[in-house]
C-alpha cells in the first residue's frame, strides 16, 4: 500500500515547487468561519487577517529540545507533510508553534507541504483519504520517501513537537 502512496507523496511536494505558489480553494462550512482546501502556506494563514489565532497561538511557546534538535539535525534528510484545517481549534494552537519550531531549528519552509483539509478531512485530490488522515494537524515526516512517523493531534505526550524529537531519532 505504501508503495501506491509514494508517486503521490512525491507529486505533493513537486507540485509546491514547480507551480510556486499556494493551489487551494475557500470554503465557508459555517457561518464565519473560512476553509482553505487544498495546498496552502505559512503566509497564506498569516496573510488573512481573519485567523487571528495564528498570532495569539505563539505567545509563550518554548520549542521542545528533543524537536528542536531533531530538526536540526535532519534538516537536510527529512521532508514534512503536514494536513491541517483553518476551521480546527486544534489546528490553531499547533500549526502556529510547528513554525516557530521549524524556524528556530533553521528548518526550511520549502522542505513542508501544508495541506488544508475541509470538516471531512478531505483534500483536493483526496490526498488526505489515501493517508489515512483522520484527525488534524497530522505531522507525518518523510526520509527518501518513505514515513518515519506522525504526529497526530498534540501526540502521544501531549506535545506535539517532543514526539517528533522522537521520530526523528531514527532518521539517522
Amino acid at each position: 500500500m505504501m508503495k501506491k502512496l509514494i508517486p503521490v507523496l512525491i507529486l505533493a511536494f513537486v507540485s509546491n515547487f514547480v507551480f510556486a505558489q499556494n493551489q487551494y480553494v475557500t470554503l465557508v462550512e459555517r457561518p464565519n468561519e473560512k476553509t482553505y482546501k487544498g495546498i496552502i502556506s505559512q503566509e497564506v494563514l498569516l496573510a488573512d487577517t481573519s485567523f487571528k489565532w495564528y498570532a495569539e497561538n505563539l505567545k509563550g511557546y518554548t520549542p521542545n529540545k528533543a524537536g528542536l534538535e531533531g530538526l536540526q539535525k535532519n534538516k537536510d534528510s527529512v521532508q514534512l507533510l503536514v494536513f491541517m484545517g483553518t476551521w480546527c481549534e486544534d489546528s490553531h494552537v499547533i500549526i502556529p508553534k510547528f513554525y516557530s519550531l521549524l524556524e528556530a531549528a533553521s528548518f526550511s519552509k520549502e522542505k513542508v507541504t501544508l495541506i488544508g483539509v475541509d470538516r471531512s478531512k478531505v483534500t483536493l485530490s483526496h490526498l488526505a483519504e489515501a493517508l489515512n488522515i483522520k484527525s488534524v494537524p497530522t505531522i507525518i515526516i518523510l526520509k527518501n520517501g518513505k514515513e518515519l512517523g506522525r504526529v497526530v493531534e498534540y501526540g502521544k505526550y501531549g506535545l506535539f513537537d517532543m514526539e517528533m524529537g522522537e521520530i526523528l531519532k531514527t532518521a539517522s
